[in-house]
C-alpha cells in the first residue's frame, strides 16, 4: 500500500510544481506590460519571411530580365554598327564613282592653268591691229606699225569722190543756214522794236491814269475817316460799345464808360434783396439751434433717468447674487463635513491595496 503511495505523491507534486512554474510565467508575461501590449507575433514574423523571400526572388527575375535586356541591346548594336560601317563604305563608293565619273580634272576651275596643253591651245599674242588684248603694256603693238595700211589706203581711195560729194554738200547747206539765221535775227529785231515801242506807250498812259485815281482816292479816304471819327462811338460816348460779342452780361474793358442809372439801381435792389434774404436764413438758423438745444436737454434727462434706473437694477442683481453664492458655499460646507464625519470614516492602508495582482487568473 505505501509503495503505491508513493508514485501517487510524486507526481502530484510534480503536476503542482508544473502548474506553479507555469502560473510565474504567466504572470511575468501578464504583469510585463511591454510584453503584454506588443508580443510576439508568429504568424506576422512568418509573413514577414515569406514577404523578404518574395521580394530577393522578385529582385532576381528582374536581374535576370535586366541581363537578357543588355545582352539583346548588345546585339542590337552591334548589327547597327556593322549596318553604319556598310552605309560608310556604300557612300564611300558612291562618292569615289562619283569622282571618277563628273569631276575629272579638265571639268576643274583652274583646269587651265594646270592643262599641260595650254601653250598648243592658246591664241597668238597678236591677231590683228583692232585685237583688244594689245594695250600699252602688252609690247605687242608699236608706234609706226600697220598691218591694215594696203587695205586702208585702197578703202580710202575708193571713199575719196564721196568724200568730196559730201563736203561740197555740207558747205552748201551752211551757207543756207547761216542766210536763214540773218533773216531770222532782223526779223526778230523789228518785233522786238515794235513792242518795246509800244510797252513806252502803255506806260506812260497808265502811270498818268494811275496817279489822278490814287489822287482822287486818296481825298476819298481823308473825307470817308473824318466822316467816321465824327459819327464813332468813341467820340460820341456810346455805351452799346462797351458790349462784348461773348454775351450782353459781358464787357470791353477799354470801351466801357461807367453803369447807367438803370443798373446802379438793380445793383441797390439786389444788395438790399440780399441784405434781407441773409437776416431771414440767420433767423431760421437761429430757430432751428434752439430747438436742437431743447431736444438735446430733453434726451440727456431721460437719458439720466434711465442711467438711474439700470444703477438700480444692477445694485439689487450684485445683492441677489451675493445672497445666492452665500446660501451655496453654506450648503457645499454643510456637505462635506457631513461625508467627512459620516460616510468616508474608513480610509484604506497599503495591506488593502496588496491583496490585487496576486494570481494572473
Amino acid at each position: 500500500m505505501y509503495k503505491l503511495d508513493i508514485p501517487l505523491d510524486l507526481k502530484e507534486t510534480a503536476a503542482i510544481e508544473r502548474r506553479r512554474r507555469a502560473e510565474k510565467e504567466r504572470q511575468g508575461r501578464i504583469f510585463n506590460a511591454k510584453y503584454r501590449q506588443i508580443g510576439i507575433d508568429k504568424e506576422a514574423l512568418n509573413q514577414q519571411i515569406e514577404d523578404r523571400n518574395w521580394l530577393e526572388e522578385l529582385e532576381q527575375k528582374r536581374a535576370n530580365a535586366l541581363a537578357q535586356d543588355a545582352i539583346r541591346n548588345d546585339k542590337i548594336a552591334q548589327l547597327l554598327e556593322r549596318r553604319q560601317e556598310y552605309d560608310e563604305r556604300e557612300n564611300n563608293r558612291a562618292i569615289n564613282e562619283f569622282r571618277a565619273l563628273h569631276q575629272q580634272p579638265p571639268a576643274q576651275r583652274e583646269w587651265d592653268l594646270n592643262d599641260p596643253d595650254y601653250l598648243k591651245k592658246d591664241m597668238p599674242a597678236r591677231v590683228s591691229d583692232d585685237d583688244p588684248r594689245c594695250g600699252l603694256s602688252s609690247l605687242q603693238k608699236f608706234q609706226g606699225e600697220d598691218l591694215n595700211s594696203r587695205a586702208r589706203k585702197k578703202y580710202q581711195q575708193e571713199q575719196l569722190p564721196a568724200d568730196r560729194l559730201f563736203y561740197a554738200k555740207q558747205n552748201e547747206l551752211g551757207q543756207r543756214s547761216m542766210e536763214l539765221q540773218r533773216a531770222e535775227e532782223e526779223c526778230r529785231k523789228a518785233i522786238n522794236e515794235s513792242i518795246k515801242n509800244y510797252n513806252d506807250a502803255l506806260v506812260i498812259s497808265r502811270n498818268s491814269r494811275t496817279s489822278y485815281i490814287k489822287k482822287r482816292q486818296e481825298e476819298y479816304d481823308n473825307f470817308a475817316e473824318m466822316a467816321n471819327m465824327i459819327t464813332s462811338d468813341l467820340l460820341t460816348e456810346n455805351p452799346d460799345q462797351a458790349i462784348s460779342q461773348f454775351g450782353p452780361h459781358r464787357i470791353v474793358p477799354d470801351r466801357w464808360k461807367g453803369m447807367n442809372e438803370d443798373q446802379i439801381r438793380r445793383i441797390r435792389e439786389e444788395q438790399q434783396h440780399q441784405i434781407e434774404e441773409k437776416k431771414r436764413r440767420n433767423e431760421e438758423e437761429q430757430q432751428h439751434e434752439d430747438e436742437l438745444n431743447r431736444r438735446r436737454i430733453a434726451e440727456a434727462k431721460v437719458g439720466m433717468i434711465v442711467e438711474k434706473n439700470l444703477e438700480r437694477e444692477r445694485r439689487t442683481f450684485e445683492h441677489d447674487l451675493y445672497n445666492d453664492n452665500q446660501r451655496l458655499a453654506n450648503e457645499q460646507r454643510n456637505l462635506k463635513a457631513y461625508l467627512d464625519r459620516v460616510i468616508y470614516t474608513n480610509q484604506p492602508t497599503a495591506a488593502y491595496f496588496m491583496q490585487f495582482n496576486t494570481s494572473s487568473r
